[in-house]
């Protein structure tokens, strides 16, 4: 039954995140690129603007591919302390953050 309710989570999950460009009018073309736990690199394709995103681990080393600006933040729900980076601007690799948002308002 765990095993069931983690992969109908997982599905849900991944069905959202599949549905969710689709329903987004603008989007902030491009890519945003992080690094994760032991130095995996990570990135989302043309994110969509104006939302904020938590995340789910570690994550660090922002880089914005993206034509709109963007701006990541210490704490999850896009709270604390921003560092706010153009078009292709990178963050230090030494800047972890939690939630990021593609062209804040």
């Amino acid at each position: 039954m765990r095993l069931f309710r983690t992969a109908a989570t997982a599905l849900g999950g991944l069905l959202l995140a599949v549905s969710l460009p689709a329903a987004t009018a603008a989007a902030a073309n491009g890519q945003f690129i992080w690094e994760g736990p032991k130095g995996k690199i990570y990135f989302v394709k043309n994110p969509p603007e104006g939302k904020c995103f938590s995340m789910g681990q570690e994550a660090h080393a922002a880089r914005n591919e993206t034509q709109k600006p963007l701006a990541v933040y210490a704490n999850k729900g896009c709270k604390g302390k921003q560092l706010r980076l153009s078009p292709g601007e990178h963050a230090p690799r030494d800047r972890s953050f939690a939630s990021v948002m593609f062209n804040p308002h």
